[in-house]
């Protein structure tokens, strides 16, 4: 059997598309993913195929939901003789952790209309780079622990901190979304320990962005895998 695979080396693999009605461009759309240099295995492979597929799904969800929006718009601001509305969609990622025989990224959507705030999607990946699958959120912590219970404890304790702090601002019914609104998928995994995220809009106003929480390594992560 031969070593297992410490660290993934990716180099970014852009897209960019535009859409227009009469010669007038109505939408924008630039992707960038990683894409792992040199994809010599399988698992390189797979990966690279993983992240090729979401740019394709992201151009297609831009032309499929995102395009019949800004030609809506563009046609209303021209019969109002009003300024001609600005459509863009970005794809972009962020590698956090790539040692330890662990890859972990985000990828983040951000959709701008016209003038007004940017949307922000965020999607989370940890990879195990001897298997080639991602790794699910319940590995990172020992059997039999709560680690949901955990995770939202934490969560909850860290918003009363800032909100005494006065950095930040949340919903009235936080509490209740910060359970409700969990997604175990929502994670990736930093040097200074495991973070999980919440949807823009989910427990905070659209100005906080997306929520992202830190568990530190020592407070119960465990990062060894099982030998096979």
């Amino acid at each position: 059997m031969g070593e297992r695979p410490v660290s993934l080396r990716t180099e970014p693999f852009a897209a960019e598309r535009e859409w227009t009605v009469e010669g007038v461009p109505v939408l924008s759309a630039a992707v960038r993913v990683p894409q792992p240099e040199p994809a010599a295995d399988k698992i390189s492979r797979r990966i690279k195929r993983f992240y090729q597929l979401q740019c394709r799904s992201f151009l297609h969800y831009c032309e499929q939901q995102l395009l019949p929006q800004a030609v809506a718009e563009y046609r209303a601001a021209l019969a109002a003789s009003s300024p001609l509305p600005a459509f863009r969609a970005e794809l972009d990622y962020q590698i956090t952790y790539n040692q330890d025989g662990f890859w972990s990224l985000y990828t983040q959507g951000r959709e701008t209309i016209g003038t007004g705030r940017a949307l922000l999607t965020r999607r989370g990946d940890t990879w195990d780079l001897a298997a080639g699958y991602p790794v699910p959120l319940k590995d990172f912590f020992p059997a039999g622990m709560g680690w949901k219970k955990r995770l939202i404890t934490h969560a909850e304790k860290e918003i009363l901190r800032r909100e005494r702090a006065g950095v930040t601002r949340w919903k009235e019914n936080w509490r209740r979304e910060l359970r409700r609104c969990f997604n175990p998928q929502n994670f990736y995994l930093t040097a200074e320990g495991l973070a999980w995220f919440y949807p823009m809009y989910a427990i905070a106003p659209g100005q906080e962005g997306i929520p992202v929480f830190l568990l530190p390594y020592d407070k119960g992560v465990k990062l060894e895998r099982e030998a096979e």
